[in-house]
C-alpha cells in the first residue's frame, strides 16, 4: 500500500461520540498477589494491581485513583467477518465455509478492549463509519468499559472490515479493507485528541491507520514524556524513520520483523541480527512476538529477555492474540512492573485469548490472568 497524503479538501464530516462511557467499577477492590501469606493492604485501590513473582528489588505500591494516567490506544476499528473453513481455497477455487459471523475487531479496538478488560482506564481514538458495522464496534467497546470520547463517526467512509479465514487448528488468514481507518483523517490532529495523548500513561499505536497520524501522535506523546509502543501489524509498506525515531518500544512478530529488515528470522540468532538493524533504524527496544516460541524483548546494549508461551488448554482462534499480548504488556508496564513481569503477564493474557473464538470476545479479564499466573 502506498503512503497516503491528506488534504482539507477531503471535507469529511467528523462527529465526536457523545455517548457517556462508564468505566468498570470494582465494588471491592483487591490487591492480587501470588504470595499466599501476604498481609492485606490498608490502602484503597480503584483498580487492582498484581504481583507475578517476588522481585529482588522493592516495588513501589501502585495506587489506582480517578487521576490515573490512562492507556490511550490510537488505531483501527474493524468489523471482523469470520468464516470457518477446513482449508484455504486454491487459486480459482470456490469453497464453502462451515459457519460465518461478524464480530467487532481491528488491532486498535482489540488493544483498547483488552486494556479495559484488564481493569485499566482506557481511551480509544479512532474512526468508524455511520453504519451497522460502526455501531457494532462502538457498542462492543462501550460495553467493555472503553472511553469513546475521541471516536469519530464518518458519513463519507464505511467502517473498516476484515475477512478472517479461520482453520481447524486455530490459525487464521486475514484480508483487511481499511475504510474509515485509512480515510478522511485530518491533515493535522485536533488539540483535543493530542491532549488525551499527552495526559496518557502509555500510548499504543499500530499500522492500520495512516503513518501521518501515528507520527503526530508519537511526537506529541514523546514531547510529554509518555512512552509509546508501536505494534508493527498492519500495512505492508516501508516504516518511516520519523515514526520509528518517535517510539519507545517497537513490537513486530517474526514475519513483520523479516519484512521490515529484509532479513531472515527463522532462528533466534537471525532474529537478534534483524533486531540490531532495528536499533540502527532508531528504535532502542524491540519486543518480538514469536508465536508458539513465546516472545523476546531486545533492549539495545542489554541481554535479551526471553518469555516462553504459557500453554493453552486448547487453541480455538489465534486472532487477537498478538493484540492481547501487546496491550497486556502495556498495562503491566504503566503499572510499574519489571520488564520480565510485563512479559509474563502478557504471555498469560495471550494464552487465555486463544482459547476463545473472536478477537474482542476473547480478551481475558484481570482475575483470570492472575489466576493463571498463580497456577503455572
Amino acid at each position: 500500500m502506498k503512503a497516503m497524503s491528506f488534504s482539507p479538501a477531503n471535507h469529511c464530516n467528523l462527529k465526536l461520540q457523545k455517548n457517556p462511557i462508564k468505566q468498570p467499577i470494582l465494588a471491592n477492590p483487591t490487591h492480587f498477589s501470588s504470595h499466599q501469606n501476604q498481609k492485606p493492604s490498608n490502602k484503597k485501590h480503584q483498580f487492582p494491581s498484581f504481583s507475578i513473582k517476588a522481585s529482588k528489588t522493592p516495588q513501589t505500591p501502585l495506587t489506582k485513583n480517578p487521576g490515573t494516567p490512562p492507556l490511550v490506544v490510537v488505531g483501527s476499528a474493524n468489523a471482523d467477518i469470520y468464516v470457518e473453513i477446513d482449508r484455504l481455497p486454491k487459486e480459482g477455487e470456490t469453497i464453502s465455509a462451515k459457519t460465518g459471523q461478524t464480530l467487532a475487531g481491528g488491532k486498535g479496538a482489540n488493544q483498547a478492549a483488552c486494556g479495559a478488560r484488564l481493569s485499566y482506564p482506557t481511551y480509544f481514538v479512532g474512526q468508524v463509519g455511520e453504519d451497522a458495522h460502526g455501531r457494532l464496534i462502538t457498542e462492543a467497546l462501550k460495553n467493555g468499559g472503553v472511553n469513546l470520547d475521541c471516536v469519530r463517526n464518518l458519513s463519507d467512509a464505511p467502517t473498516g472490515h476484515a475477512v478472517v479465514m479461520l482453520q481447524p487448528d486455530g490459525q487464521n488468514s486475514i484480508i483487511i479493507v481499511g475504510g474509515a481507518n485509512m480515510s478522511c483523517w485530518p491533515e493535522k490532529l485536533s488539540d483535543e485528541d493530542l491532549e488525551v495523548v499527552r495526559k496518557a500513561g502509555v500510548v499504543l499505536l499500530q499500522r492500520e491507520i495512516p503513518d501521518l497520524v501515528n507520527i503526530q501522535v508519537a511526537k506529541a506523546a514523546r514531547s510529554a514524556g509518555v512512552p509509546v509502543i508501536l505494534d508493527a501489524g498492519g500495512m505492508d509498506a516501508p516504516m518511516p524513520p520519523e515514526l520509528l525515531n518517535a517510539v519507545d518500544i517497537f513490537s513486530p512478530n517474526e514475519s513483520e520483523l523479516a519484512r521490515l529488515t529484509r532479513m531472515s528470522t527463522e532462528s533466534f540468532e537471525q532474529i537478534g541480527q534483524a533486531v540490531v538493524k532495528c536499533h540502527k533504524m532508531g528504535v532502542k527496544q524491540v519486543l518480538v512476538k514469536l508465536g508458539a516460541k513465546g516472545s523476546a524483548l531486545f533492549v539495545e546494549g542489554e541481554k535479551p529477555i526471553k518469555q516462553p508461551i504459557i500453554s493453552a488448554a486448547r487453541v480455538l482462534d489465534t486472532t487477537g492474540a498478538g493484540d492481547t499480548f501487546t496491550a497486556a504488556f502495556a498495562v503491566a508496564l504503566v503499572e510499574g512492573k519489571t520488564k520480565e513481569e510485563c512479559m509474563r503477564f502478557a504471555a498469560a493474557a495471550a494464552s487465555l485469548c486463544v482459547q476463545v473464538k473472536g478477537a474482542i470476545p476473547s480478551m481475558p479479564d484481570r482475575p483470570s490472568v492472575l489466576h493463571l499466573l498463580q497456577t503455572v
